[in-house]
């Protein structure tokens, strides 16, 4: 119990109420709110205003359309978040002692490494780690960052450099690029192809908020392209390969994307760069200070043997968390 400043007891907070809390200011939204935290609306109505109650001060202005965050709940939004967020490092950090690769992981995965890499996560962690209650959820690289931070997922697998503070990364493998082209077009099938070739291409690409896409302009301006070589985008590699062999342009594809892409059309080639090609590198990336980090680093290791048949060059991990140079 805390005593108010006019000496009424008021309780302490629960982790429910701010839960809650945090999930209405969030969402704005009550009915959203109470989906995304698995409670129903009533409930999480009433948790939120015993929290008022128990806080004596309004935190959230309810209007029949809409909610919003008074002063008051804008500044204790942010210290609520810390505070669950901490719960959780309390919780993870019982877990780990408990027993390594054991319990809930909740791994994070970009779009444009989920289909090529899942499978052989998904059998190392059937093999190796029984124990362990794998969750992956597949968004885009700035919807995992806000997961990470936010204490929703554990783990991410995805293309670094991030340069987020509070991240660190855990480097994996290197994989060049290949271009793939329609059949009758004249790098089609080459080998050595120089990136200044980039220049003059009509080159497809994925839709905005996809870090594929941005690795691709780069590797675009690199070559000397100052113009945006965009004509048509896609939400997926699928489709934009599927483009391709239908003659609206080329693209660039990761090799661990080559065979699952072109293999499901005969209208496709695909073209080598010369040395050093363009490439990306993926890595695990976990909050610094995670009470999980040396079974994650476990885990890395693992997937870098697992990962050797695949056409990457494994990176040698660095205890710090520093971003080692290409291999």
């Amino acid at each position: 119990m805390t005593v108010g400043n006019a000496g009424k007891r008021r309780p302490l907070p629960s982790l429910s109420q701010l839960r809650a809390f945090a999930a209405v200011a969030e969402h704005l939204h009550f009915r959203d709110a109470a989906a995304a935290i698995g409670m129903s609306q009533p409930a999480l109505s009433g948790a939120v205003s015993a929290l008022e109650d128990s806080l004596g001060v309004t935190l959230v202005e309810r209007t029949t359309r809409r909610v919003l965050l008074s002063p008051a709940g804008e500044r204790l939004a942010v210290r609520t978040r810390a505070v669950l967020a901490e719960v959780g490092a309390l919780l993870e950090e019982a877990e780990a002692v408990r027993a390594p690769f054991t319990g809930v992981l909740r791994l994070g995965v970009i779009p444009t490494v989920a289909p090529y890499l899942l499978p052989t996560v998904l059998r190392l962690v059937h093999d190796r780690y029984p124990a362990l209650d794998l969750q992956v959820h597949e968004e885009q690289t700035a919807s995992l960052l806000d997961g990470l931070a936010a204490g929703r997922l554990d783990l991410l697998l995805l293309a670094v450099p991030l340069g987020v503070p509070g991240v660190t990364e855990i480097p994996l493998f290197d994989e060049d690029f290949v271009l793939v082209t329609p059949l009758d077009h004249p790098l089609g099938g080459r080998a050595g192809i120089p990136r200044e070739a980039l220049k003059e291409l009509n080159l497809l690409l994925l839709d905005e908020g996809h870090c594929l896409r941005d690795q691709a302009l780069e590797i675009c301006r690199e070559a000397g392209r100052a113009d945006a070589p965009v004509t048509t985008t896609a939400a997926g590699l699928s489709t934009l390969v599927q483009l391709v062999a239908g003659g609206l342009g080329c693209t660039l594809l990761p090799r661990t994307a080559l065979k699952v892409e072109t293999s499901r059309s005969n209208q496709l080639l695909t073209g080598s760069f010369a040395h050093p090609a363009p490439s990306r590198r993926i890595a695990l990336a976990i909050r610094t200070g995670a009470a999980r980090a040396a079974e994650y680093r476990q885990l890395a290791a693992a997937l870098r043997s697992a990962l050797r048949v695949l056409p990457v060059r494994v990176v040698d991990d660095d205890p710090y968390g520093r971003t080692p140079g290409a291999a």
